[in-house]
């Protein structure tokens, strides 16, 4: 495989991890990355530092959420219903 091949392997599995970690994709998707890396160590260590801040972020307590203005919560629903349609 050639560097610039192997490079954009390692972007789309950068892309996918997060929804790897949380079990949100295809069992052969979930396959490729693996064998993506079993023979890429500096996508190992992106996905174990990953692994950790999301340890890390497991451990602090969430403090309460000061109230949203109606229209900043309005703006928010809006975007939100945006990225749901655009995963559809």
């Amino acid at each position: 495989m050639e560097s610039g091949e192997h490079q954009d392997d390692c972007k789309q599995v950068f892309a996918l991890l997060s929804q790897y970690l949380d079990a949100e994709l295809s069992p052969a998707s979930c396959e490729e990355i693996q064998a993506h890396l079993a023979d890429c160590p500096p996508c190992i260590e992106f996905l174990e530092s990953l692994k950790r801040t999301i340890r890390l972020c497991h451990h602090c307590e969430s403090a309460e959420a000061p109230p949203l203005a109606p229209e900043a919560r309005e703006q928010l629903l809006a975007a939100y219903r945006k990225t749901l349609l655009g995963r559809a």
